[in-house]
């Protein structure tokens, strides 16, 4: 579909161009049934510069694009369609795997690096980090916590309310709490950041901007994505969360000092070494 290739070939696309497409991802009906001067004034470029949005995606010019962008609309109602009772699996591997992939561009197109730096500066110099969620991003914050006591750095997730209320009481300066929400408005969870900070603690908060959540935190890494209302949405969902916490994991253990990264090596070769020894263990069960 068009819009996926919008998607893909954005990052080649100059600063002006890259505006005229993020508008066009927003409202491609938009696009549809406006004239070049609306897009323009929408995207807050000129006439002109839409025109070599279109030709840097592969078109001749504004009326090509506006033709093939409705030819993929009226074939395809969105590019993430729901799951259907009558879907084949061909069908649902086709529209689960779109609407990953697509999640995952909106993200890489969206995400605020700095941000990213911003909260990694934090995690970096912090004695201990916290990870808070609740529901999904529950489940979110212990893989979380999977992946960064790999760092060295003492680490927990707590998925209940009642237990990060009372961790979150407890932590003082120098610790970190990395706050995980969809929607950003839990009562519980807002009540428990507000604890850590009042400890002292620095917040990095990974929700919706604009959210009372997004307002608490020492560091927010905005996930804004259009998501549907269907009952599979928060298969996406939690995969972009998943991959913002990949980024910070890494980014935290790149900036550790060598003799940490030393240990971080040799705990994943003694793990490698645990593996091919119960494998080892499993081959000759099967073969007595």
């Amino acid at each position: 579909m068009l819009l996926d290739s919008i998607r893909t070939q954005y990052d080649s696309l100059s600063r002006s161009e890259k505006k005229v497409a993020l508008a066009v991802l927003e409202q491609p009906e938009l696009a549809i049934g406006a004239n070049i001067s609306t897009l323009a004034q929408k995207a807050d470029v000129s006439e002109p510069t839409v025109v070599r949005f279109c030709r840097a995606i592969g078109f001749d010019g504004w009326h090509a694009f506006k033709l093939k962008l409705a030819q993929g609309l009226a074939l395809s109602p969105g590019a993430d369609e729901s799951p259907a009772l009558e879907d084949l699996a061909a069908d649902l591997v086709n529209k689960i795997c779109g609407r990953s992939i697509n999640t995952l561009l909106d993200l890489r197109n969206s995400l605020d690096a700095n941000a990213i730096e911003q909260a990694l500066q934090i995690l970096s110099r912090a004695g201990r980090i916290e990870f808070y969620g609740q529901g999904t991003s529950g489940i979110i914050a212990a893989d979380a916590q999977h992946k960064f006591f790999r760092s060295g750095i003492p680490t927990v997730a707590y998925a209940d309310p009642h237990i990060h209320s009372i961790s979150a009481s407890l932590l003082k300066k120098g610790d970190a709490v990395v706050a995980i929400s969809q929607r950003g408005n839990s009562p519980a969870l807002l009540r428990s950041v507000q604890l850590a900070r009042a400890s002292g603690a620095d917040v990095v908060v990974l929700a919706p901007s604009g959210t009372p959540l997004a307002e608490l935190g020492t560091a927010l890494i905005p996930i804004d994505l259009h998501f549907h209302t269907d009952p599979y949405t928060p298969i996406s969902a939690r995969l972009a969360y998943l991959v913002v916490i990949d980024i910070l994991a890494v980014g935290l253990a790149l900036r550790l000092p060598p003799d940490r990264r030393r240990k971080i090596n040799n705990a994943q070769k003694a793990l490698q070494k645990i593996e091919m020894q119960f494998d080892s263990f499993l081959q000759a069960s099967s073969d007595d």
